[in-house]
């Protein structure tokens, strides 16, 4: 497999932020669909393409927006690591929804995309109709930061995609046992591109050097979803979502929607069948709340 075919089925835009950045996203679906608007926000080093089968799925009765932060995928890279953080992500977002003219949506959070979420909760709570938290929650282990870190700044290089395939496996591979030859490829193809002659992360790995202070309150923040549907799924062999947080997560929130995924790490693609089954039925129970409001 030596390149990724062009993907279709989403109109591909670009918009400049307050600092000059340019950032980029897919538009999926019908702009002026009546049910509720889908926004996809991906994981650390991770862009729209990993929600790509997950769009077109929803899209056809929605309209589907999933963004490349700055410094992922086609976005800008930002010349100052230390704008990468949640803060300019929440912000980003909120410009991302000025331009496309989004005032209500469910959010679909990946990792570093649900804590995304929870700033949202906090800065814009109008924004949330509802909220899927995909393997990560208010308490993250620090040997999965370290793990997620230790390859998230390094500069890698592979001559091929079979390379760049072997890689994703040897990275991934006890958190996805189950996985094909065919969604490796994928995997591949959605984590690197080809630049010059090599395949190399498709971000920029100056991510990680954004010097970080106090730590927020995340269970504070979690807290802000206490009036918005979540839905929140984990993998039962996740290192950063753990079984132990999960519990404290339903205890904080009674209503909380929940769903474990087995044989499966971090993170589930949601495009498991269990998955699929209830996140259509907490997008559908959604649909009809904001109906009915």
């Amino acid at each position: 497999m030596n390149g990724a075919a062009p993907e279709t089925g989403f109109r591909a835009h670009r918009f400049t932020v307050g600092d000059g950045t340019q950032l980029y996203y897919r538009d999926y679906g019908d702009r002026l669909a009546t049910k509720t608007p889908v926004v996809c926000l991906s994981g650390l080093t991770r862009n729209s393409k990993d929600f790509h089968r997950l769009a077109l799925r929803l899209s056809g009765d929605r309209r589907v927006v999933a963004m490349d932060y700055r410094g992922r995928g086609q976005s800008d890279y930002d010349p100052n690591p230390q704008h990468y953080v949640a803060e300019t992500y929440v912000r980003d977002v909120l410009d991302l929804a000025a331009v496309t003219g989004i005032h209500r949506a469910i959010l679909i959070g990946t990792s570093l995309g649900g804590l995304v979420s929870m700033g949202l909760a906090i800065a814009r709570p109008s924004l949330l109709a509802g909220v899927v938290l995909n393997d990560i929650g208010p308490e993250i282990p620090l040997a999965a930061l370290q793990r997620i870190g230790a390859y998230a700044g390094k500069a890698d290089s592979f001559a091929s995609w079979d390379e760049a395939i072997a890689e994703c496996k040897n990275r991934y591979g006890l958190a996805h046992p189950k996985k094909s030859e065919a969604d490796w490829a994928v995997l591949a193809h959605d984590s690197f591109a080809e630049k010059n002659g090599r395949i190399v992360p498709d971000y920029d790995i100056s991510i990680t050097k954004a010097k970080v202070g106090e730590p927020p309150d995340l269970w504070a923040m979690f807290g802000a979803f206490a009036n918005i549907p979540v839905l929140a799924v984990r993998g039962a062999l996740s290192d950063v979502l753990t079984e132990e947080t999960f519990e404290k997560m339903a205890a904080a929130k009674p209503d909380l929607d929940r769903l474990t995924v087995a044989d499966c790490g971090h993170n589930p693609t949601l495009e498991e069948p269990e998955v699929t089954a209830a996140l259509d039925g907490f997008i559908a129970r959604i649909d009809a709340s904001e109906a009915h409001g």
